[in-house]
């Protein structure tokens, strides 16, 4: 029975774990050139000096997940990188225990019932993404590119978009041309093609941009949810 329908109206979908996954033959040919290397450079020096500077604020918010709700005060979740390699993203736990051991993978919603009093906060402001620049050191993720998605999702997102695999040509960022222009409240379709169109034109320049739009994003808040 199909268990996600995703389309220009409907965001959310209840799905269960697949292990035959078809979207790997579906990504094409990864992005190369010397931008790439430019881009590494970059997010080296930057994702370092946020380390450092994030690391109070990450602590702080630390000790308030533990204070506040049952859990670990952080979380790894597989997600879908480079050419659909997986990996560990790293993050503030937002929500409460165990959320979605009844649901399976969901996409995000508006006033997600699954979100902490001090995880709506943390995401509000991107503080809950803030342990993800040790992913960025770690050369898992980039400063900026398509926001990763998890397997089973990038699966049945891929099965719905024939466009949507081939966010995978580049690594995936923290923060994202389609976070920075559609915000988190938008469709599968609508999220491929602004990706795809960040990963024909990305250059540096292009992140610093998208990586200020980020800065006033955390202070108003838009998009979050």
């Amino acid at each position: 029975m199909k268990q996600v329908e995703i389309n220009e109206t409907v965001k959310v979908g209840h799905v269960q774990p697949k292990t035959d996954y078809r979207f790997p033959t579906m990504i094409g040919k990864p992005v190369t050139g010397w931008k790439l290397f430019v881009k590494r450079i970059f997010d080296l020096t930057v994702g370092l000096i946020g380390t450092i500077l994030s690391s109070p604020i990450v602590l702080v918010f630390a000790i308030l997940v533990k204070l506040t709700s049952k859990g670990p005060a952080f979380y790894k979740q597989e997600r879908v990188g480079l050419m659909g390699k997986s990996f560990n993203v790293i993050k503030l736990r937002s929500m409460y225990q165990n959320a979605e051991a009844r649901t399976g993978a969901v996409w995000a919603q508006k006033n997600d019932p699954r979100i902490t009093p001090i995880g709506r906060f943390m995401r509000k402001t991107r503080v809950d993404e803030l342990p993800q620049f040790w992913n960025v050191l770690k050369g898992d993720m980039s400063l900026v590119g398509p926001r990763p998605e998890r397997p089973v999702l990038t699966e049945e997102f891929s099965r719905e978009f024939s466009d949507f695999p081939k966010r995978l040509r580049i690594i995936p960022g923290i923060t994202g041309y389609a976070q920075i222009n559609g915000g988190y409240d938008i469709t599968p379709d609508e999220k491929c093609k602004l990706d795809n169109y960040y990963i024909e034109h990305f250059s540096v320049w292009f992140d610093i941009k998208m990586l200020l739009g980020t800065v006033k994003i955390v202070f108003t808040g838009d998009g979050a949810r």
